[in-house]
């Protein structure tokens, strides 16, 4: 609320304060402006007993006090959506080793990872298989069915134990056409899994085996993301190491038992690596490649 004063003004009804000064509250405007005329007799007076007091709040009618900003109960939240069972939402509890699906079923089925590690293989028609990923929380699998894949490409095995969101073809397509937040995380997920694909391509077309197995250890301990390096703890055999860079067991074991003696690397039941291995793989250090004679390409 605004006062204006207006000691000019005397031919204005009014009435006596304090006997001694004449007072009138004449009008009030849209804007709460609150206009007050006196008589220029005795105004210390007159300021000092009812200027003060016509600064108190006053409620008029019709006034209203401006909302206050509350966060809406029944906002959408994609992750409280993905760890409850709804319609076309079943959540599974898988025992280590256990398939969530293999190559060949039927696609229909989209599935998000509360907890554990599942691992993605691919079978030949020759019959030799590859590890093509090891997904971690918060990722999606199985989202081939929503670009009209209508059998499983691969086969997908828990490494642990496992919290697994399943989410029907249908009631994904309806979540990601009306709940905007959700269609932000499917997106990231998607851009994030993409870009890592076409790393692993150029890495498979360019650098050596040694060198490829130095990423993946430094993938799968978490170097380049928030927080400090984990130990890797999952049970990741050689032989599964070696499907995944594209080499053979005894190939891994070579470059494990190196990596181990360079002190790039500790391991005694689970894998930690060191900052060393990440500099040699950046720097290119000539002692990750000294043994360039037993080096595949």
């Amino acid at each position: 609320m605004r006062l204006v004063i207006d000691a000019a003004k005397g031919n204005v009804p009014s009435w006596p304060v304090d006997g001694s000064a004449t007072l009138s509250v004449t009008d009030r405007c849209r804007d709460e402006t609150v206009i007050i005329h006196f008589a220029p007799l005795q105004c210390e007076t007159l300021v000092s007993s009812c200027f003060i007091s016509a600064l108190e709040p006053r409620s008029f009618i019709g006034a209203r006090e401006a909302p206050v900003g509350k966060p809406a109960n029944n906002e959408f939240d994609p992750k409280a959506f993905l760890a409850k069972v709804g319609a076309g939402k079943t959540i599974l509890n898988l025992e280590k080793n256990q398939r969530v699906f293999q190559q060949g079923d039927v696609a229909d089925t989209v599935f998000y990872i509360q907890r554990g590690r599942v691992k993605l293989t691919v079978l030949s028609e020759q019959g030799k298989e590859a590890v093509v990923g090891i997904l971690e929380p918060g990722q999606f699998f199985g989202e081939g069915c929503l670009n009209g894949h209508p059998l499983r490409i691969s086969t997908t095995t828990a490494m642990e134990e496992c919290l697994i969101t399943s989410i029907t073809k249908e009631a994904m397509i309806a979540t990601l056409h009306t709940e905007p937040k959700f269609s932000e995380l499917f997106m990231a997920y998607l851009l994030t899994r993409n870009s890592r694909v076409e790393e692993d391509l150029i890495d498979q077309l360019f650098n050596s085996s040694e060198k490829r197995l130095a990423r993946l250890l430094l993938l799968l301990a978490h170097f380049g993301k928030e927080g400090i390096p984990q130990p890797i703890l999952v049970d990741i055999s050689q032989e599964t190491l070696a499907e995944m860079i594209g080499t053979t067991r005894s190939r891994v074991s070579y470059f494990m038992n190196k990596f181990r003696k360079l002190g790039l690397i500790s391991y005694n039941g689970k894998i930690e690596v060191h900052n060393s291995l990440l500099n040699a793989v950046l720097h290119e250090k000539p002692e990750i490649e000294r043994d360039d004679s037993t080096s595949e390409i």
